[in-house]
């Protein structure tokens, strides 16, 4: 086994580093880049879920309310999916956030169009469609109305498709791309 010193400018005793120690550097780095691209693309891949059930909700709202129907139970599932889906979205654009070496934060961060809109415009638009799709399913699920219901889930997941549409036009965003890294 090999030990390398690096000495401590703090103090006056150096440190110690073994082969074992940067083998686990050179894994743990290796690693957590697998990690990293697996989460961009899980991110990628929930869009086209987010973006189909935001669709199917919208147009089941929009029937719903035009051929006067009940709110049904497909319509409550069709909303929890679409619930489900965004958060999942969330969760995998908040870790991403974290650690995307697209996100900077300095003196240029605002005057770079690529880097402003991943560190600002991007999280920025995405959380308002969250929480406009929140929004659409726990208030509809408190009412007792169906109309208002289906009116409900229309206005607030139609806003926050236009939202996401936006956030992407603003971004030159393809929806169609596979992820860069």
């Amino acid at each position: 086994m090999v030990f390398w010193t690096i000495p401590n400018e703090k103090a006056s005793k150096h440190w110690t580093v073994s082969d074992s120690d940067v083998f686990m550097l050179f894994w743990g780095a290796k690693i957590i880049r697998i990690m990293y691209t697996g989460l961009l693309h899980t991110h990628s891949l929930l869009r086209y879920f987010i973006l189909i059930a935001l669709v199917v909700v919208i147009l089941k709202a929009l029937l719903g309310l035009i051929n006067k129907q009940p709110y049904g139970k497909l319509d409550n599932k069709l909303g929890l999916y679409l619930f489900i889906f965004t958060h999942m979205q969330l969760l995998a654009g908040l870790i991403l956030y974290f650690v995307s070496p697209r996100v900077q934060f300095g003196a240029t961060t605002m005057s770079d169009k690529i880097t402003r809109y991943w560190t600002v415009e991007h999280v920025t638009g995405m959380l308002i469609a969250v929480v406009l799709i929140t929004l659409a399913r726990s208030t509809s699920k408190r009412m007792t109305d169906d109309l208002a219901k289906h009116k409900r889930m229309l206005v607030f997941n139609l806003l926050a498709l236009l939202v996401i549409a936006a956030a992407i036009i603003t971004g030159g965003m393809n929806l169609f791309a596979y992820p860069a890294q």
